[in-house]
């Protein structure tokens, strides 16, 4: 009975569905989003030791008054003078043309030293590590990321000893890494070329390197706050820095690291429940106000029914019934909707996005509640019609 009511008025039911398909919808993407950023948080911070620490200058930073380039001499001085920083490295990047024989991409070129494969905790797979030596005198070398190596090459035994070209330049492979998963800011470090420090500034990057990223490893993870301290004095005096004048670099812990991009993902997660959450509102407000509509056109069906016998508790639960069909039939294209959208999304690399169990659950549970709440008064209004009034009605 109920769906043959709703079959009547086809269109007024798919309108009245239609703000719960959206919002069911809504929900879902919400929890993907989410459930993807969190992911996204976790391969970022992968390789990240606990207790790891980076210093970025100021320069182009939006709001600081202090402006500056951190600077390979930066480097050394914390390592000459910082008690509690057991590993210390500079690091530049950019992007570059690396081509070998006919296959030819473009990937993240990395400019550093050892102390960073420590703190990266990357491993050679086949080959070996620049020498002091080399990196000192700026030779033409270069370690492979694993993505690198499946892409240039046809057979792995010709990987070390092969001339590659890094934006232009000819630079010989001494090794490759075995596969991390983790990510370099926003790049893959499976997806990266590693040269010394000085050969990327002098040949390959130049200007485009960008500023010097400076990561460090404290000596225990019980001194991060201690060592995180030690260098921020070392680099306001090496930077000349008067008393109450601003700091003109950051440093970050891997914890603050981490509860940063968590807190930007939950912040995220929270604009839109809030949205998903008002569209489901809305929706159960035009539920209930296509309920009321029906209980007037049938006034005199009401009238009847109770006429016959039909007693008052049945009438609400054939109302109320409506409502939830609707509400859930709704929920239910919601969540088809929603579910076929990730993976659509997700191969285009429009946004991240992870599919979860709870994302369906909450938006199909919530279309039911939506349908049971903004239902039960226009049924509860049909089940009280006074009989006589209602057979006297148009």
């Amino acid at each position: 009975m109920a769906f043959e009511s709703l079959l009547a008025k086809k269109t007024r039911s798919f309108l009245s569905m239609l703000g719960i398909i959206i919002g069911v919808s809504t929900v879902i993407a919400v929890f993907a989003i989410g459930q993807g950023a969190r992911n996204a948080v976790d391969e970022q911070f992968a390789g990240l030791s606990a207790k790891s620490i980076m210093i970025m200058g100021n320069m182009g930073r939006p709001g600081s008054t202090a402006s500056s380039k951190l600077s390979i001499d930066d480097v050394k001085v914390i390592r000459d003078n910082a008690e509690h920083i057991a590993l210390a490295t500079g690091i530049i990047q950019g992007n570059a043309t690396v081509s070998y024989e006919s296959s030819e991409a473009s990937y993240s070129v990395v400019g550093t030293d050892l102390d960073f494969f420590q703190i990266a905790n990357q491993k050679i797979v086949q080959g070996r590590m620049f020498s002091e030596e080399e990196i000192n005198s700026k030779d033409r070398l270069v370690i492979l990321g694993s993505d690198v190596v499946e892409n240039l090459y046809t057979d792995k035994n010709q990987v070390i000893g092969s001339t590659i070209t890094v934006g232009g330049k000819k630079l010989e492979v001494i090794g490759y890494f075995e596969e991390t998963g983790g990510t370099l800011g926003r790049t893959s470090k499976d997806e990266a070329v590693y040269v010394p420090y000085q050969t990327a500034q002098s040949s390959i990057l130049g200007s485009q390197g960008g500023n010097l990223m400076v990561t460090m490893e404290a000596d225990d993870v019980n001194n991060i706050s201690i060592a995180t301290e030690e260098v921020t004095k070392i680099l306001r005096t090496e930077h000349k820095l008067k008393d109450g004048q601003e700091d003109d670099f950051r440093v970050m812990d891997a914890g603050s690291m981490v509860g940063a991009a968590q807190d930007s993902a939950s912040l995220m997660s929270t604009v839109l429940t809030l949205v998903a959450a008002i569209t489901l509102l809305v929706s159960g407000i035009g539920i209930m106000n296509v309920m009321f509509v029906t209980v007037a056109e049938r006034t005199k069906e009401i009238g009847i029914a109770k006429a016959i016998g039909g007693k008052q508790g049945n009438i609400l639960t054939q109302f109320l019934l409506e409502s939830v069909i609707l509400s859930t039939v709704g929920g239910l294209i919601g969540v088809i909707i929603g579910q076929s959208a990730i993976p659509i999304i997700s191969y285009f690399n429009l946004m991240t996005m992870s599919s979860s169990l709870s994302g369906p659950l909450l938006g199909f549970t919530f279309s039911a509640i939506v349908g049971v709440f903004f239902g039960f008064y226009p049924a509860l209004k049909a089940s009280k019609l006074d009989p006589v009034d209602a057979l006297r009605s148009e």
